[in-house]
């Protein structure tokens, strides 16, 4: 769990925040593979490799603020 600690919190954000929602418009991309997963339609390889692509970001910093939850408590 140290390569989470060794994370700073700043990275962890703005790759969620550009990464994990880029391109911006018309919708944030992860927005758009979330629905294809809720419909179903999260078949085809590339699609799945977009979303893991682009919730990886969001992935770690959910992760550090549950290991920054687990310290404290």
């Amino acid at each position: 769990m140290q390569f989470l600690d060794n994370i700073p919190w700043w990275v962890a954000l703005a790759a969620a925040l550009t990464l994990g929602l880029a391109p911006f418009f018309p919708e944030p991309h992860i927005v758009e593979k979330l629905r294809m997963l809720s419909a179903g339609t999260l078949r085809r390889p590339i699609d799945i490799f977009d979303f893991c692509l682009h919730a990886a970001p969001w992935l770690l910093l959910f992760a550090k603020l549950l290991r920054m939850a687990m310290v404290r408590g």
